[in-house]
């Protein structure tokens, strides 16, 4: 089989592997983005940042919610929560997540406690 055809078909074999994710979200595997990858730790906590980022780590713990869930995800220069609606992300799962960056202010004794998650 000719080089170009091995890689047309690599290709189309991953992106059909890739239906079982969530149309927001993707469950990664090994499946990597490139360039539209923005590393966890350049996510700042401005309060009105909106950007829409795409993040790709391993799932560390994860909290259930009213009607979602909350996952950390950890990609080795920083952690961050994750609200989705998504709930088949286990432990050490690796993921490719789109979101919204959010800020939640939490003002306690004149200090600022707030943080920075993404709402998928």
């Amino acid at each position: 089989m000719p080089k170009n055809s091995v890689l047309t078909f690599l290709l189309i074999i991953g992106l059909c592997g890739c239906g079982g994710g969530s149309p927001s979200g993707w469950n990664a595997g090994s499946f990597r983005i490139g360039s539209n990858i923005t590393p966890i730790r350049d996510i700042r906590p401005e309060q009105n940042n909106q950007d829409t980022v795409y993040i790709q780590g391993k799932v560390e713990r994860q909290v259930p919610l009213l009607q979602r869930w909350a996952y950390q995800i950890n990609d080795s220069t920083g952690k961050i929560w994750v609200v989705t609606n998504q709930t088949d992300l286990t432990a050490g799962k690796p993921v490719v997540i789109k979101g919204k960056v959010r800020y939640k202010s939490i003002p306690l004794a004149s200090k600022e406690f707030g943080e920075v998650y993404l709402e998928e």
